[in-house]
């Protein structure tokens, strides 16, 4: 398997559990109890509280490991070899992850009153590090490459304005959602960059891959071939939006079952009283719960 389709599909297997497990725990939180839900950065497990903070950190440790000490070495004057500044690049923004969880850890453990909104904003930048980081590749991500890269920056600025909101407003149920979704649907774009330019079967027809320094590329035989195929990735990209709000709906309502969330809507007719012949107004008084 080419490094460059692991060095995608690992941080997205990432990015997949950890907005997984977020979208359970903030659903879960706001069905158990509505009027008392807020937005975490993270969530503490019952047996070790730092679980996915630790998960964080040694999945971290473990990519800049591969990136930077195992694979590639410096240059005899002890410079950075070109080709491979890719690498450096995505350790930068591995590192950052480490220095979030790390003090995501040290903030709870002496228990700052402003750990939640640090730690959030630690996070905002972290994902702001990210889209800077894919924007201003030394790689030029120019066509096939480059499509997928434009849609996994969009996906990172949603996350980073979600993330950055919640600072605010942490009582928002569909802030927290959207969050949450947003950190699963980079990772499974990321995957998908991984398995679909990573794989010969999978190129677009008149496209093919090319080993160069350090990492594969895309290339197509024509302007007519690329243009099909980035029309090809922007169907793609359409159909895992779909597929992505399908799962997230199905997913409430199995939670809002399995937790046996009861939302009953009542139709009550306008309806004068006998009495003082005044309308019946009660209806006003029940109001779906949005978590706003």
């Amino acid at each position: 398997m080419a490094k460059s389709m692991l060095g995608h599909i690992f941080p997205g297997l990432g990015f997949f559990l950890i907005g997984l497990w977020h979208l359970f725990n903030h659903i879960k939180l706001h069905l158990q109890n509505p009027k008392s839900f807020t937005i975490h950065p993270w969530f503490p497990t019952k047996k070790v509280r730092y679980l996915e903070l630790f998960l964080i950190i040694i999945g971290s440790c473990r990519y800049t490991y591969t990136e930077i000490f195992r694979h590639h070495h410096l240059d005899p004057d002890g410079t950075i070899p070109t080709p491979y500044l890719i690498s450096i690049e995505h350790t930068s923004i591995t590192i950052f992850y480490i220095v979030y969880a790390g003090f995501a850890i040290v903030l709870d453990f002496v228990g700052a009153r402003a750990k939640y909104s640090l730690t959030e904003l630690l996070g905002a930048v972290a994902l702001g590090q990210q889209l800077i980081m894919f924007r201003l590749h030394s790689t030029d991500h120019s066509g096939l490459e480059g499509q997928y890269h434009l849609f996994l920056q969009i996906l990172t600025i949603i996350a980073l304005s979600s993330t950055l909101m919640a600072i605010g407003f942490r009582k928002s149920f569909i802030l927290g959602f959207c969050q949450s979704l947003s950190l699963l649907f980079v990772g499974v774009w990321m995957i998908a960059i991984g398995v679909m330019l990573g794989t010969p079967g999978f190129l677009p027809k008149g496209c093919f891959l090319i080993s160069g320094k350090g990492h594969q590329e895309v290339n197509c035989l024509d302007e007519e071939s690329l243009h099909r195929a980035k029309a090809l990735i922007n169907i793609e990209f359409s159909w895992y939006v779909i597929g992505i709000m399908m799962f997230s709906m199905s997913f409430y309502l199995f939670l809002a079952k399995v937790y046996r969330e009861k939302v009953k809507v009542k139709y009550l007719p306008l309806e004068k009283n006998e009495k003082n012949g005044e309308k019946n107004h009660d209806y006003d008084d029940k109001e779906d719960d949005l978590g706003l």
